[in-house]
Formats: C-alpha cells, structure tokens, sequence
C-alpha cells in the first residue's frame, strides 16, 4: 500500500514539472519577444520579472480553482479524509503556499533561460 505523504509528493513533482513544461515552452514561444524588448533595452530583471508575472498569474488562478473545486466537493471527500475536517482552513493555507512556491521555483528555470537571451540570435529565431 502507498503512503499518503508519499503519494503527495509524488503529486507536487507532477505539478512542478508540469507546470515548467508549461513555462519552458511559452518562453520559447516568446523568444522574439524577448529578444525585441532585450534589443530595445529591457534590463534583465524586467525580463526576469515579465515572466515570473506570468507565471505567477496562471499559478494564482490554478490555486484559486483548485481551492473551490475543493471545498465544492468536500462531501465527496469527507469520507476518505483522516483526522482533517473537510474545510479545515489550515491544510487549505499551507497547500496553496507550498503550490504557490513550488509554481514560481517552477517557473525560475524559464525565466533565467529568457533573461540570457541574445537579441540578435532572437530576431533571426523563428
């Protein structure tokens, strides 16, 4: 039998690597992009920021719909929760933090690749 807290790491590695998929390839969707606005210069940091921004965005709306999926079907999941109330504030909070950091240490990896981004080899990518 599987371990509960085994299980749920093994769910926050899925969603970390989806969730750098995702960013890995909207950065590398907007290349161009970043080139154009490292050409006409954008320091590093407001590259590194436009996407952590973004990444943040989608995180934020992923928690937040995550959190009323949740306490929609608490009755669904009242029986298979032990030692947790089904609404307990608490497991809420802690949850959406550590998927919030977990969501932006994900989407660090793509943003240091945007900010290295050599405008020239940008403006001839396509």
């Amino acid at each position: 039998m599987m371990e509960p807290g085994l299980f749920a790491a093994l769910a926050l590695i899925l969603a970390a690597v989806g969730i750098y998929g995702a960013m890995a390839y909207a950065v590398s969707q907007r290349t161009h992009e970043i080139g154009i606005r490292t050409a006409l210069g954008a320091q590093r940091r407001d590259v590194l920021r436009l996407v952590m921004r973004d990444g943040a965005k989608i995180a934020l709306f992923g928690i937040a719909s995550g959190i009323a999926g949740a306490l929609a079907l608490t009755r669904l999941m009242a029986s298979l929760l032990f030692e947790v109330k089904p609404t307990d504030p608490a497991t809420f909070a802690d949850v959406a933090i550590l998927l919030a950091l977990v969501a932006l240490a994900a989407c660090y990896i793509p943003a240091r690749r945007a900010v290295r981004v050599d405008p020239m080899v940008a403006l001839r990518y396509e």
